[in-house]
């Protein structure tokens, strides 16, 4: 990160801030429409969203920065939020906050203006806070604060008109804000030696010198060059001379002045008792009724419409009335009497062909469940009910080393497991990140392998009670057990709640349709190199090989040796694998023992290559190895403990 101060000739910028689950994306897609590209940050491995907008005739560029509390960053989105305030040289910073919690939200207001930033605030979800009998002076915080201030309701349309109008005539209003006579005696001392020329005020500097900022300070060496000795030494006094947590003191402090800001600011209406979306959102975070609530949400959600519909009756339709009675056939017949290399019949239309096994299992068997799962994805998220299923298991997953933050990626792995592992990043600390990448790894199958075997598995109800079971049975004995071997601190656990509310269908379609776009570039072609390998490999001998092998284990856990190709397909994608063991299914080379243990062995097995290559990416080479070895022989191990104890109990019959 560079905040030295530079000179920039880009256009004008829009970088929305704020902390997660306030409306920064639904502000961003308002603003942006569908003109949108979501990329890494220079440097990093997080993704920033950028769009393009027309306002009053200028064109703006609109930059939708991860979630962030604070200018002081604890994680790499905060990191990276930071650094895009400092180096895209914004036009305007909007910080969007939720009007419920407008108080504790402000104390960053402060921290953005103090830092010399051009700020705006946008007091989003303000329906909500009325609704609760809160009524907010917009004006009256405009005039205090020194900056623009819009109240709204963006998921509704609500003052988007008078956003779009602050932002097209903005002006920048400087403001400062007294601290106790101690503390600016301090940042007066420590800002005054400052020579160098930054992007952030030299007060806000030294605030985050005070504060002990490791970036930072480096930052300050680079900027003040022989000087920099100087304001180190003068940090380390003010420092020591106070022997107290500044960074707590300076919070205390903004919170003052923010409690000073907001009086006469807010009002509350008396007698207005809970709406019942309120009602239902303390339900969902109640062990009594959460649970049961998370049950119906996953019965309904997953296993009757992305298992019975998505796996079931869509996937019927395309893959046996579609793809096997019609266009497999066709794509067949049509190469053996037009196309004569043997060679190039197999590639395309022959047990691996791209056509009959790519793109009939990307398209008719995956594709299916994927959509279905992205659909109910995006309905339970946009109603705000993921934070609080976080709130829910946080007492569970700090027994497993993690806290309810956790409960993002290990859902989102249910949706790709890849994906999943880049989010891990979003946790505290390297033991977090660790224990949910082993987790996802072992454990959570994705959204396609999930459906596949759902739909494997709903025929026979005992096989789906065992493959649950033993899957959070596992999942809880190795986080327990991981938690204790591992070293490292345990994280605290902090997360805005949003107003919970129904799904707007409008952000279900876009969500949906930017997933399924995702699906096509990045998981389509993988089905196609994966059929080429498949089908080298069958050429050259070397699948052969490899499902020879395997069989032996194949044979230490009850199964056919035909499923041993299955668990190869399963390396090169997971639903691949799935899928395999669906075409044995069908044709009947599974019972119901068989069927248990495959789904259960096969689910716990390998994550697949492009998981792989992430997690060496996120963790490096020496965490990836060794949780690919455990998770090996973890999954064969359980595969074949399961498989002894289900014949002597004769379950599933």
């Amino acid at each position: 990160m560079s905040v030295l101060h530079k000179e920039d000739g880009s256009d004008r910028k829009i970088v929305l801030v704020g902390c997660p689950n306030v409306g920064k994306s639904v502000v961003f897609n308002s603003l942006t429409g569908a003109y949108t590209t979501v990329s890494n940050y220079p440097g990093t491995s997080v993704e920033v969203s950028r769009g393009h907008c027309q306002i009053a005739g200028e064109r703006y560029q609109v930059l939708d920065t991860p979630g962030m509390y604070s200018l002081l960053p604890i994680t790499e989105e905060e990191r990276v939020g930071r650094r895009i305030l400092f180096e895209e040289d914004p036009f305007v910073v909007l910080h969007v906050v939720d009007a419920r919690n407008l108080e504790r939200m402000l104390p960053m207001t402060i921290q953005l203006i103090e830092a010399g930033l051009p700020v705006m605030l946008l007091i989003n979800i303000i329906d909500e806070a009325e609704r609760i009998g809160m009524h907010i002076d917009i004006a009256l915080l405009d005039e205090k604060l020194g900056i623009p201030v819009v109240g709204a309701a963006i998921g509704r349309k609500r003052g988007l008109g008078e956003l779009r109008q602050a932002i097209a005539s903005y002006q920048p209003r400087p403001a400062t804000f007294a601290y106790a006579a101690d503390l600016e005696k301090d940042i007066q001392r420590i800002a005054g030696l400052m020579r160098g020329r930054y992007r952030l005020a030299a007060r806000s500097l030294a605030l985050l010198l005070m504060q002990r900022d490791e970036e930072l300070q480096e930052l300050m060496r680079a900027g003040e060059g022989e000087n920099a000795a100087a304001v180190a030494e003068t940090v380390n006094a003010v420092v020591f001379e106070r022997r107290v947590d500044l960074h707590l003191r300076i919070s205390l402090e903004r919170k003052r002045i923010c409690k000073g800001l907001l009086a006469g600011v807010i009002s509350q209406r008396a007698g207005g008792g809970p709406a019942f979306a309120e009602r239902l959102s303390a339900l969902t975070m109640n062990p009594w009724t959460g649970i049961p609530l998370l049950l119906a949400v996953l019965y309904f959600g997953l296993y009757k419409f992305v298992g019975g519909f998505g796996a079931g009756t869509v996937v019927d339709l395309l893959e046996g009335a579609i793809f096997e009675e019609n266009l497999n056939p066709w794509a067949i017949a049509w190469f053996e009497r037009h196309v004569p290399w043997y060679w190039l019949r197999e590639l395309v239309v022959g047990e691996y062909g791209l056509f009959t096994l790519g793109v009939r299992y990307a398209v008719a068997i995956v594709l299916p469940i994927v959509g279905t799962f992205f659909i109910a994805f995006a309905m339970i998220e946009d109603s705000g009910y993921f934070p609080r299923l976080a709130m829910l298991v946080d007492r569970v997953f700090k027994r497993l080393g993690l806290n309810g933050r956790a409960v993002i990626p290990m859902v989102l792995g249910f949706g790709c497991d890849t994906m999943a592992t880049v989010v891990t990043r979003t946790l505290e600390t390297v033991r977090e990140r660790i224990l949910a990448t082993l987790l996802l790894a072992l454990v959570i199958p994705c959204s396609a392998q999930m459906g596949v075997i759902l739909a494997l598995l709903s025929g026979v109800p005992g096989a789906l009670a065992v493959w649950v079971v033993t899957l959070t049975g596992i999942f809880l004995l190795v986080g327990l057990l991981a938690a204790r071997i591992v070293p490292g601190e345990r994280p605290m656990f902090y997360m805005e709640i949003p107003p919970m509310r129904l799904p707007q269908p409008r952000n279900v379609l876009v969500k949906t349709l930017t997933r399924m776009q995702w699906y096509f570039l990045e998981i389509f072609p993988l089905f196609m190199i994966a059929s080429v390998l498949l089908w080298a490999g069958k050429l050259s001998g070397a699948l052969d090989w490899l499902v020879g092998a395997l069989q032996p284990v194949m044979g230490l856990l009850g199964l056919p040796h035909e499923t041993a190709a299955a668990f190869i397909f399963g390396f090169f994608r997971r639903d691949f694998g799935a899928a395999g063991l669906y075409d044995l299914q069908t044709n009947g080379l599974l019972d119901p023992v068989q069927l248990t243990v495959a789904a259960v062995t096969l689910t716990l097995f390998v994550p697949c290559v492009a998981q792989f290559l992430i997690m060496k990416k996120e963790r490096g080479w020496r965490v990836a190895l060794i949780i690919f070895a455990l998770v090996t022989t973890l999954a064969f191990g359980a595969g074949w403990a399961l498989n002894r104890l289900l014949l002597v109990t004769g379950m599933p019959g």
